[in-house]
């Protein structure tokens, strides 16, 4: 189930954290990292590093981190740019 840097997803996948949580779905693709629009009341937007993928398949990713860890990890306040 592992993809290519190049492939590794697109829009509109699902992403899951390594305990099977759903965490969002992937909003846009970059070189190397994923912005990921999170489910729920307020949804926020996570910057994944395509490093932190370690599944990826048929619409699904699977990343690295916990469900509870994926915010504190990928969530970037709005002026701080995924690579700072």
């Amino acid at each position: 189930m592992r993809g290519s840097r190049s492939g590794i997803a697109a829009p509109g996948w699902t992403v899951f954290s390594r305990d099977g949580r759903q965490i969002g779905t992937v909003d846009a693709v970059f070189a190397d990292y994923l912005l990921v629009r999170t489910w729920g009341l307020l949804p926020v937007d996570l910057y994944i590093p395509v490093s932190a993928v370690v599944a990826s398949s048929g619409g699904r990713m699977i990343v690295e981190a916990g469900g509870d860890e994926a915010y504190d990890l990928w969530h970037r306040p709005l002026k701080r740019a995924p690579h700072g």
